[in-house]
C-alpha cells in the first residue's frame, strides 16, 4: 500500500532523471519485514554491494524479525559469516526468545544441542560413508570440521560426540560406542571412477537424455570427466603455478558438488525400488 520502493532505487532515479513518467514495476505483497529480508536478499545478489556495516544492521534487524532462522541462514542471505550473526546474536541475549531449535537453509528445523548436530551427523555418515563432509556439515547443520571430526571418530569406533561434551549438555560421561564403527569406502583406482566409453555410448543413444536439454548438459559433463590420465595430468601442467591453488580448491568444490549429486540420485534409485 505504501509503494515503497524495496529494490530497483537507483533505476527509479535513473527514469526520472531522463524525464520518464511510467517504469514497469514488479508488486510486493507482504509485511514490512518480509520486505525488508526481501531487500536485503535483492541487494546481496546485484547491484551496489551493502557495507560491512550495513549487512551487520541488517543481520541484527533479521535476527530480532527473525529469531528462529538459524545462523548460516541469516549468513547466506546478508553476506556474512555465520560466526559473525553468532556474535551479534550473543549480544542481544535475553533481547531474543530462548528458542530449543532453528530453521536451516533448508527450512528444516533443527536443535540447538551441539550434540544433536554431531549425533546427525553421525548417522548420515553411517547411512553413505562415501558423503563429504561437506554435504553432511550442510545437512546436519554443523562446521565442515566438525562434520570431519565426527567422521574420524566413526572411523576409529569412537563416540562421535566427545565425552566433555557429553558432560556439558547433560548427556552421560561415558563413551558411547557405535554398534557398527563406519568403514572406509573401498578404494577406487582413477580409471574406475571414471565414465567408461561403453557407458558413455549407452547413454548417449538413450532418447529420454538426448531429447532434453537438461539430458544434453549431463551428457556433456559426462563427457568432460572421461578424459584419461595423461589428458589431466596435461591440463594440471599446463594450469600456471599462480591459479593452481585458486583450480585445485574450484576442484574440490567440484567434487562435492558430483558427490552430492550422487547421493540424491542414490536416493532415487533407494524410494523407486521400495
Amino acid at each position: 500500500d505504501s509503494l515503497r520502493v524495496i529494490d530497483g532505487m537507483h533505476r527509479l532515479r535513473a527514469a526520472q532523471r531522463r524525464g520518464a513518467t511510467t517504469i514497469a514495476v514488479r508488486y510486493f505483497d507482504g509485511d514490512e519485514r518480509e520486505a525488508f529480508v526481501l531487500s536485503v536478499r535483492l541487494n546481496s545478489a546485484h547491484g551496489l554491494p551493502l557495507t560491512l556495516a550495513d549487512r551487520k544492521n541488517a543481520a541484527l534487524r533479521i535476527i530480532n524479525y527473525h529469531p528462529e532462522w538459524s545462523d548460516r541462514s541469516i549468513a547466506g542471505l546478508v553476506g556474512i559469516s555465520d560466526k559473525t550473526v553468532g556474535a551479534i546474536r550473543r549480544r542481544e541475549g535475553d533481547k531474543l526468545p530462548q528458542l530449543t531449535s532453528r530453521i536451516g537453509r533448508d527450512n528444516e528445523s533443527y536443535p540447538l544441542n551441539a550434540m544433536q548436530g554431531r549425533l546427525r551427523a553421525s548417522e548420515l555418515f553411517r547411512q553413505n560413508p562415501d558423503a563429504s563432509t561437506r554435504e553432511v556439515a550442510r545437512l546436519a547443520e554443523i562446521s565442515a570440521t566438525t562434520a570431519k571430526d565426527v567422521r574420524n571418530r566413526l572411523l576409529r569406533g569412537d563416540d562421535p560426540v566427545p565425552p566433555k561434551q557429553r558432560e556439558r549438555q547433560g548427556g552421560t560421561a561415558q563413551p558411547v560406542r557405535p554398534a557398527q564403527p563406519v568403514r572406509p569406502a573401498p578404494a577406487r583406482t582413477a580409471r574406475a571412477r571414471r565414465p567408461s566409453a561403453v557407458e558413455l555410448s549407452r547413454l548417449r543413444t538413450d532418447p529420454s537424455l538426448r531429447m532434453s536439454e537438461s539430458g544434453r548438459t549431463l551428457l556433456r559433463w559426462l563427457e568432460a570427466l572421461g578424459s584419461n590420465e595423461g589428458e589431466w595430468a596435461a591440463i594440471a601442467d599446463s594450469v600456471p603455478s599462480h591459479c593452481a591453488p585458486a583450480v585445485a580448491e574450484m576442484a574440490r568444490r567440484r567434487a562435492d558438488d558430483w558427490q552430492s549429486f550422487a547421493m540424491a540420485l542414490d536416493r532415487r534409485v533407494r524410494i523407486t525400488s521400495v
